[in-house]
């Protein structure tokens, strides 16, 4: 058995010499059938790996929408209903879903049925404030969404403290990093200067609620809120939010409405469901859904926008692996006239002995040695290419972001190691193929025409 395994490896090696030594004896031809090679391949990778640049920008933009473990469930109500949906209710907005045919609402016990998800980490509800807000302090006066949180503690929610605390108590609030941006002063003259910003932490606002009776006349009720913390930027809805106790929320929205909620009845608003880890996300909204209410997740967004990136691979790649498809008719260009002038030379091989497996593997082997080739230059032209370009777009997208604001690019153009194993196994799978007919070709000539051929 040794010895037959090295008998085939001898012929292995006799074989690859052969191929090797034909091709080094027409070095310009095969060097010009390689560059068409070269060049497809090269486009490929070039193309992919923007593709992928692409991507992986546009990952790391989207990973800041929003902490990607949450998913954000609202009611379902039936056909009749026309009002909110169970969404975000903006302030001054009405609450309730009169004539909702059969509501999936967000009631105590379906928050128990949300909790025994598999995966599901944590259920915390929130409600939006029924009537109108304006919030002042000192001379100044803004406005913001208020949410009411069904926690004590922020950072069950994900969130970090940019100032101050993450645990709310009875009587404060915790604002967004924007929400001072909001204020302004209604006494400001024409051509003076806005106010900067104020920093609120650790600062008593002044909230005045306003509603209105069924005669509408304005109703205003005025509480005084501390300020105990302030938000990291998430780039989401909070930078903008103010958060306050669910129950100081539902006791605004009580007033608001002049009768008493039941959340066993009512449903909450909205409820954000913690997902254990992001491998599950899509799993529990998926069974989320299949209990009848609505579900959102950021992960879905992103995941979308690789979807799209992906068949932007695929166009890109289609698009390169033209140029590969008119190297592959030049490399079949090439050994069907190598074959022609080398008739004889085959006849003489079959004549002592070559059988015809042999004479297809030397043909095979040039064809796809010319693959390899060409396929080896445009992985290492591809790579460069793609580094220079990247080099060039990230200096002048982090000049355009200089002076136009936003975050710049991280990288522009990227270029995965399997794409470069990917492309040289496929430059050589073109070249194999595109030899497979003259390669026959020469198998299945008879050896005393072969001889004969002048």
């Amino acid at each position: 058995m040794g010895a037959e395994k090295g008998k085939s490896i001898l012929k292995f090696l006799d074989l690859l010499r052969l191929v090797l030594g034909n091709l080094n004896r027409r070095k310009g031809r095969v060097a010009l059938t390689a560059i068409g090679v070269v060049i497809g391949t090269a486009a490929v990778i070039i193309l992919v790996s923007l593709a992928i640049g692409l991507q992986r920008n546009a990952n790391e933009q989207l990973y800041g929408i929003g902490d990607l473990t949450q998913i954000q469930v609202s009611p379902t109500y039936g056909e009749g209903f026309h009002g909110g949906g169970g969404g975000p209710v903006m302030v001054g907005g009405g609450g309730g879903g009169g004539g909702a045919q059969a509501p999936k609402l967000l009631t105590t016990h379906a928050l128990k049925e949300l909790r025994a998800i598999p995966g599901v980490a944590a259920v915390i509800p929130r409600d939006y404030l029924w009537a109108s807000l304006m919030v002042k302090y000192k001379r100044l006066e803004g406005s913001a969404n208020l949410i009411g949180i069904g926690t004590n503690d922020l950072s069950d929610l994900g969130l970090e403290a940019g100032q101050g605390s993450l645990t709310l108590k009875r009587g404060t609030i915790i604002i967004g990093p924007q929400v001072a941006a909001n204020f302004y002063d209604p006494r400001l003259r024409p051509g003076q200067e806005p106010p900067k910003p104020p920093d609120l932490y650790n600062q008593q606002l002044t909230f005045v609620f306003i509603k209105w009776d069924r005669e509408g006349n304005e109703i205003r009720k005025t509480v005084t809120y501390q300020v105990v913390g302030v938000l990291t930027e998430t780039l989401g809805e909070n930078d903008w939010s103010i958060l306050m106790r669910l129950d100081d929320v539902k006791a605004l929205n009580e007033w608001a409405q002049g009768r008493r909620i039941n959340y066993n009845k009512d449903g909450y608003s909205q409820v954000i469901v913690e997902v254990d880890k992001v491998d599950n996300v899509l799993a529990v909204n998926d069974a989320i859904t299949a209990l009848g209410f609505q579900a959102y997740t950021p992960l879905s967004f992103v995941q979308g926008i690789n979807n799209f990136f992906v068949i932007l691979q695929f166009i890109f790649g289609g698009v390169g692996a033209i140029a590969l498809l008119v190297a592959a008719i030049g490399i079949a260009n090439t050994m069907t006239m190598a074959i022609l002038e080398r008739t004889r030379e085959i006849g003489l091989m079959k004549a002592i002995g070559a059988t015809n497996r042999n004479v297809l593997a030397i043909f095979l082997g040039e064809a796809a040695g010319i693959g390899f080739i060409g396929g080896l230059g445009g992985v290492l032209i591809g790579w460069l290419a793609g580094q220079g370009l990247n080099v060039l777009a990230i200096v002048y997208l982090a000049s355009q972001a200089a002076q136009q604001g936003g975050i710049p690019l991280s990288v522009a153009v990227y270029t995965p190691l399997w794409l470069l194993v990917f492309a040289l196994v496929f430059a050589t799978l073109i070249g194999l193929l595109s030899g497979l007919y003259p390669a026959l070709r020469a198998a299945t000539m008879v050896p005393v025409n072969a001889l004969k051929y002048e």
